[in-house]
């Protein structure tokens, strides 16, 4: 898997060539200081050094993967829903207002 480069835009391209801006667009920035990462590959390699005036960059460390044992210990426990009811069995006025569900049969108005 190819790494990546975390590029920030430092200067603006105003007043720089159309093919200075055209680079700059073409690697995803558009605006002062906003940064992207983009792979790290020749292609950008040449655009990036095409713009270094305008631009830092910094390669962005690849992420190393955890041993199996340790992901394996450090997953959550599942979450145990609470138990419904049993089908049938009498609701409580706490329950009818729980759920929003309006006043117990018992309270209607006729």
């Amino acid at each position: 898997m190819p790494g990546k480069l975390r590029v920030r835009l430092r200067k603006s391209p105003i007043s720089y060539t159309a093919k200075a801006r055209g680079t700059v667009r073409a690697l995803g920035l558009h605006r002062l200081h906003e940064t992207v990462e983009v792979t790290d590959n020749p292609a950008t390699r040449g655009m990036v050094r095409a713009v270094r005036f305008l631009v830092d960059f910094e390669v962005v460390p690849e992420a190393q993967p955890a041993p199996a044992a340790r992901r394996r210990a450090a997953a959550p426990a599942p979450a145990t829903a609470p138990a419904a009811p049993a089908e049938g069995a009498a609701r409580d006025d706490a329950t009818a207002a729980d759920t929003n569900e309006g006043p117990a049969p018992e309270e209607e108005r006729a």
